[in-house]
C-alpha cells in the first residue's frame, strides 16, 4: 500500500512482483508444468471508501494509533537496535529511532493505509492444474500475522505441512506424525540469497553448469503463471497455458 511495489505502472501487478516465487515452489514441488490457471482477488480493503473518519495523512499525526494494526510506528519501530537491517532499510539508511521517525515523518511508508495512490491487490487466490492432473491452490493475503509462509500437500497415503523451518509429516495409514526440523538459516531469505550466489560460484569456478539447478525456462514458466493468473483474474476465465512443445 505504501511502498515500492504498490502500483502495477510503477512496478509490475502484486502476484508477479511478490508472489512468483510461490508459484514457482509449487510448480518445482509437483514436477509439472502447468497448464490450466483461475484466479480471483482485487483490492478490497487499503481504499478510501474504508478510510475511518478521524484518520490522519500520517500515521505519526494519527489519533487512531491504538487501534489501527497497520500504524507504522508499530510496525517499524520494534525493528530499532535489531540484528536485522530488514525491513528498516527500506525505509532509510538511517536505522536508529530518530532515522526512522523521519522516514515515517517524510517518506512513503509514513502514511495512512488508506490514503495512499495504490492500486494492486491486497488478497488473490490462484487455483492451478498441472500436467497429470494435479492441482494446487495459493492465497496471498496482507491480511495476516508476520508469519514465514505455510506449503500444505496432501498425498494419497500422507500429508505434509511446512513452515519453511519445520515439516510435520502425516502416515494416513499409521495416523503417526513426524516432526523435521529443517534448520534453516534465519539470514538472506532462509539462506536462499547464499545458496544462489554459492551454486552460480560453483557452476562458473568449477566449470559444473549441474550445480545450478533450475534453468531459464523453468523461470520463465514462473513467470508464464503469473502473467496468466492475473489474466485470468482480470477477465474472468480460465486461462490455458500451452506446451513447452507448442509456439
Amino acid at each position: 500500500m505504501r511502498g515500492n511495489w504498490r502500483r502495477t505502472d510503477e512496478a509490475t501487478f502484486m502476484l508477479l512482483a511478490k508472489s512468483c516465487h510461490d508459484l514457482d515452489w509449487l510448480t518445482y514441488m509437483i514436477g509439472q508444468r502447468v497448464t490450466r490457471v483461475s484466479s480471483f482477488g482485487g483490492l478490497k480493503h487499503f481504499t478510501a471508501a474504508n478510510r475511518p473518519d478521524a484518520a490522519a495523512d500520517r500515521c505519526l499525526d494519527c489519533t487512531l494509533v491504538s487501534s489501527c494494526p497497520y500504524a507504522a510506528q508499530r510496525i517499524y519501530l520494534p525493528y530499532v537496535g535489531g540484528a536485522e537491517s530488514w525491513p528498516l532499510n527500506v525505509l532509510t539508511s538511517d536505522p536508529t529511532e530518530e532515522g526512522v521517525l523521519h522516514a515515517l515523518r517524510e517518506g512513503p511508508y509514513g502514511r495512512c493505509v488508506y490514503a495512499c495512490d495504490n492500486d494492486v491487490v491486497d488478497h488473490q487466490v490462484v487455483n492451478l492444474e498441472f500436467e497429470g492432473g494435479a492441482t494446487a491452490s495459493f492465497t496471498m493475503t496482507a491480511f495476516s500475522p508476520k508469519a514465514p509462509r505455510k506449503t500444505r500437500i496432501f498425498g494419497t497415503r500422507g500429508s505434509i505441512d511446512g513452515d519453511g523451518a519445520l515439516l510435520t509429516v502425516t502416515d494416513f495409514v499409521t495416523g503417526a506424525t513426524e516432526v523435521i526440523d529443517a534448520h534453516v538459516p534465519k539470514d538472506g531469505h532462509s539462506g536462499g540469497d547464499e545458496g544462489l550466489i554459492t551454486a552460480f560460484l560453483d557452476a562458473v569456478g568449477g566449470a559444473d553448469p549441474a550445480a545450478i539447478r533450475s534453468n531459464p525456462k523453468e523461470s520463465l514458466h514462473s513467470h508464464e503463471i503469473a502473467w496468466a493468473a492475473e489474466e485470468a483474474r482480470l477477465t474472468g476465465t480460465v486461462v490455458t497455458i500451452p506446451s513447452k512443445e507448442q509456439p
